[in-house]
């Protein structure tokens, strides 16, 4: 939501700094930037703070920046906080996915799916409450026909200071209410933190183990690239469809908003049934259908890229097909190599590379070559990259020995085990026993250890 809300009041953030729309159009870039440090800073701090505690921060920051936007009346001041925003955002989406993983472990299928589908729920609801709430905007205020006198029907300009603080009360109130929204459920994980404030944080140590795959660092890396190609599409396509079908296929501006329509209409759809698909089918076959889909659709609509029928049933079939693509990836990976805040981070930082750079690199291919369907090459080329990466990816994950046991010291596991027992009996009481667990074991590792040597030595003695 707080995402959203930029696209349909960009015109009255314009003229809240006294600027056109292409004057401002780098609070965008002040964003993207925010969000790109945010998840570089997010994944470092979600390995030694409270998970909790920064979703609860950056929610807080989130809401607060919500509240101020409508006040800036400086260009400099509202790029500011829409880097802010970027920025707490950037902590969340890196945050969420961690959490989330950390939370149901193996079972993290269907609520990654219901994470992502949230997200595109969001999207949709906050342009309609938006519209619902600002009315008119700002430019269609400028002037209205007086029609009330019945001798004359004339232009009547609103005067400045109404003008003004009807623009204020317009995008203040659709602002505010998504921002006391964030801030309610920033509030919750404020409360989380405080539940569970008294556990332990090493508690899940004696239960969770945590693997790190052979080529951990390629499949992180491997998977930043897949995402960059996979996120940078579906923006791409999404932002351009429309413009595509209105000026290189010549349709209605209607019937091209009605196709934009479909493409995000079919994908929040899939994703909503993703979170059915995900109890009974494995990530990995998500993504293959999902890749043969996409792979399928943008070859047919790059084949047939003048005709309007391949252009509705294509755009259909590719908007669900990317449906499922983001989510299942996160849930595939966590099935190979555990994934921490550090390595969360990077995929997220690949995610917003492809965000910011694939639909530039579209409109400006376009722009020089306006005969060519460059988006529709844009969307092949990228499906065909995320199609050949993940058999590798796959390969690299299943490779021999794989997957090794991170060493966490005989002396963490001897307190995760003492913190598990405090859950259970008295802590003095769990204490004593669990040390004298320790001791058993130490001693049955001695006593095994001079049985071998004793061994060895008349098996020498023997031979000689």
């Amino acid at each position: 939501m707080a995402i959203a809300i930029l696209g349909p009041t960009f015109q009255d953030l314009a003229a809240n700094v006294n600027k056109n729309v292409s004057q401002i159009s780098y609070i965008f870039v002040g964003r993207s930037m925010g969000y790109f440090g945010g998840s570089l800073i997010g994944g470092i701090l979600f390995d030694c703070l409270n998970a909790h505690l920064l979703l609860g921060f950056s929610m807080l920051a989130t809401a607060v920046g919500l509240y101020i936007i409508p006040w800036c009346k400086k260009a400099l001041l509202l790029t500011a906080m829409m880097s802010v925003i970027g920025f707490s955002m950037g902590v969340l989406d890196t945050g969420g996915n961690v959490l989330a993983l950390g939370t149901w472990e193996a079972e993290a299928g269907p609520h990654m799916q219901a994470l992502h589908f949230s997200f595109a729920m969001g999207a949709f609801v906050a342009p309609v409450l938006a519209k619902m709430v600002l009315g008119n905007s700002a430019s269609d205020s400028l002037f209205h026909l007086d029609d009330t006198d019945d001798n004359h029907s004339a232009v009547n300009y609103t005067d400045p200071l109404m003008l003004n603080l009807q623009l204020n009360w317009n995008f203040v109130l659709s602002y505010a209410v998504i921002g006391t929204y964030i801030l309610l459920v920033g509030l919750l994980f404020f409360a989380l933190y405080l539940k569970t404030s008294h556990v332990r944080g090493r508690t899940k140590l004696s239960v969770q183990k945590y693997w790190t795959a052979k080529y951990h660092h390629a499949l992180i890396l491997l998977l930043s690239v897949f995402f960059l190609c996979y996120v940078g599409a579906e923006v791409a396509y999404g932002s351009y469809i429309f413009t595509y079908a209105n000026t290189y296929i010549g349709m209605e501006e209607n019937e091209a908003a009605g196709l934009n329509s479909l493409f995000w209409g079919a994908f929040a759809a899939c994703r909503g049934l993703a979170i059915c698909f995900a109890t009974c089918s494995y990530p990995g076959t998500m993504i293959l259908w999902s890749l043969i889909g996409s792979t399928v659709s943008s070859l047919f609509l790059a084949l047939f890229n003048t005709h309007t029928v391949s252009l509705w049933l294509g755009s259909a079939v590719y908007g669900a097909s990317m449906a499922t693509v983001f989510p299942s990836g996160i849930s595939w990976i966590e099935q190979y190599t555990t994934i921490e805040g550090k390595s969360a981070s990077l995929f997220v930082m690949g995610a917003a590379l492809g965000e910011m750079c694939v639909p530039a690199m579209v409109g400006y291919l376009q722009g020089h070559f306006p005969t060519l369907p460059v988006l529709m090459y844009a969307a092949l080329g990228a499906a065909v990259m995320t199609a050949v990466l993940f058999p590798v990816m796959y390969k690299l994950a299943t490779a021999p020995c794989d997957a090794q046991l991170k060493d966490t010291g005989d002396s963490e596991v001897q307190e995760a085990l003492l913190s598990n027992a405090h859950l259970e009996e008295d802590e003095e009481d769990g204490r004593e026993w669990n040390e004298v667990d320790f001791e058993v074991i130490e001693m049955n590792d001695t006593l095994r250890n001079s049985v071998i040597e004793t061994s060895k030595t008349i098996q020498g003695l023997a031979f000689s």
